[in-house]
């Protein structure tokens, strides 16, 4: 696309036709101002196949923010809707609905809750709430959907891997598998994650990061095919980055040919001075390998050289080379404390894709009309049970128990105060049967989740930086119970309702049924 092109394409026209004609017959009905409260949430953890996430990572609102910044009905977009026709060849379009868009949209009239950026999320808990007139709402909803979604289903696998790396240093490499121009929001999403570098260039000086890379195994075979070869590849990259030498060594053979040559050029840069990075090994066992290159690296007085790892790495991958070097590398004399410690992982088409699972199932439902300043709950019923709503104007909590551990996340109405110290009980959202009963003592800490980020149009809770965001996902990281930690078959996090929320639904599931059943003949 063009560059016109393409802001007309990501702007306030990323939606899909159906908000669109939604919001004309909103229009016409002189609706579309009455206020209504939209949620988004997502139903599941990732399900990678072999493995499954026990938790997620929220990521991407600032990008919604900015999104929302820019999402306007100028002359553009505006003679775009206006060409559209009928399957009668008449406007689709009516100029009054038009010209409401253009002088009177915006999509940040509205209030915004929001569960901060880096903060674990679980399934079917509100992340994010829109409260605003009828026909905004219902315009923002693809856009919100396509920013939001994509950043928690990446901010997730980087924690995986991060996680499974036993919090080694993590380098993004994904920007040359990535879907197009999703690589930048992809990027941010790992760094929030827990990626510590990324080698995609222009987002990390966007983000304030210094990107990360090596060289490629063209670089040697250059060398070879101008009649010189490896060792004269290594040294004149060394020759210009002194500082910065860290050396791809399995172009040829690692251990008989790309480790010796590094040594040998490490040495040169020993006696100038300077101290080498280390080697990257992309290929082969990269476990056996890793110990074979560090036993070589510590003869030759290296062991403070770190050895980067890549080749369709991704969580369980990174496991196993762990748990391999732990079981492996005493035989060899080395220390697999110490070998762990200085591995660095470079993760690209795993990561940025979610290999496994491609995309988050984050709705965007609607749950509240507000008449005559009175919040009216509203409720899609699912023939599954787990897909039934939770309806009305809600809130989120945060219990922690007396372990520091976070026990539950509960769902409450708006109005309902859930305190420190006090007895909880614990609706399943769906399943009568299923309760739970939390005395003063287990409830020593109850943290309120969504705050407040656009109040009537203004922006006005500050973002946080992206390494506050890591900051925050440690905390919850660790206060998670290590079976939801898990990286295979993960342990249920509990999210409950509340009993007044689970009396409304069922009042509302029977009043629909009522309302709605087909009269008996006589």
């Amino acid at each position: 696309m063009k560059p016109d092109e393409l802001r007309l394409a990501s702007g306030v026209l990323l939606t899909d036709q159906y908000q669109l004609t939604m919001a004309q017959l909103y229009y016409r009905m002189g609706i579309h101002e009455t206020r209504a409260q939209f949620d988004h949430f997502f139903r599941s953890n990732p399900d990678y196949g072999v493995h499954h996430a026990g938790y997620c990572v929220n990521a991407g609102l600032e990008s919604l923010i900015d999104w929302l910044d820019e999402a306007v009905f100028g002359q553009e977009e505006i003679d775009t809707l206006r060409s559209q026709r009928s399957s009668r060849g008449e406007q689709l379009f009516a100029d009054d609905f038009l010209n409401w868009l253009q002088n009177q949209f915006s999509a940040k009239a509205i209030n915004l809750y929001a569960v901060p950026e880096g903060r674990v999320i679980h399934p079917n808990v509100p992340i994010h709430v829109v409260e605003g007139p009828l026909a905004i709402g219902q315009i923002i909803e693809t856009g919100l959907l396509n920013t939001v979604n994509y950043q928690i289903l990446i901010a997730t696998k980087a924690a995986r891997v991060k996680q499974s790396s036993q919090g080694q240093v993590l380098m993004e490499f994904g920007l040359r598998r990535a879907q197009g121009l999703g690589a930048i929001s992809g990027t941010r999403a790992a760094l929030i994650g827990g990626a510590d570098f990324s080698s995609n260039v222009g987002t990390s000086a966007v983000l304030g990061f210094p990107p990360k890379g090596t060289h490629a195994h063209s670089m040697v075979q250059v060398f070879m095919g101008m009649g010189a070869g490896e060792l004269e590849a290594f040294q004149a990259y060394a020759d210009i980055y002194p500082d910065d030498c860290l050396l791809l060594v399995d172009t040829i053979d690692t251990l008989e040919s790309g480790v010796p040559h590094a040594i040998k050029v490490f040495e040169g840069l020993r006696r100038k001075g300077h101290q080498p990075i280390g080697i990257r090994l992309d290929s082969g066992d990269l476990a056996h390998l890793s110990i074979k290159a560090a036993k070589m690296l510590d003869d030759a007085g290296f062991p403070d050289t770190v050895i980067v790892l890549s080749n369709d790495l991704d969580e369980l991958v990174i496991w196993q080379i762990v748990t391999q070097v732990q079981e492996e590398a005493a035989w060899y004399g080395v220390d697999p404390d110490s070998l762990i410690k200085r591995m660095v992982y470079g993760v690209g088409t795993s990561l940025i894709t979610s290999a496994g699972k491609a995309a988050l199932d984050g709705v965007y439902k609607l749950v509240a009309i507000n008449q005559d300043n009175e919040w009216i709950p509203t409720l899609k019923i699912s023939e599954n049970v787990d897909k039934t709503l939770n309806p009305g104007n809600k809130r989120v909590w945060r219990i922690y128990d007396d372990r520091g551990k976070a026990t539950a996340d509960l769902i409450s109405l708006q109005g309902e105060e859930i305190e420190n110290h006090s007895p909880l009980e614990l609706r399943h959202p769906s399943m009568a049967s299923k309760r739970r009963s939390l005395k003063e003592s287990e409830t020593t800490w109850v943290e309120k989740l969504l705050v407040p980020v656009i109040k009537d149009g203004e922006v006005v809770n500050d973002q946080p930086g992206i390494h506050e965001m890591r900051d925050l996902l440690k905390k919850d990281v660790d206060a998670l119970d290590p079976g939801v930690r898990r990286l295979m078959n993960p342990h249920i996090y509990h999210v409950s309702i509340t009993p007044k929320l689970w009396d409304l639904k069922q009042a509302l599931i029977k009043k629909a049924r009522v309302e709605n059943a087909e009269p008996k003949s006589s």
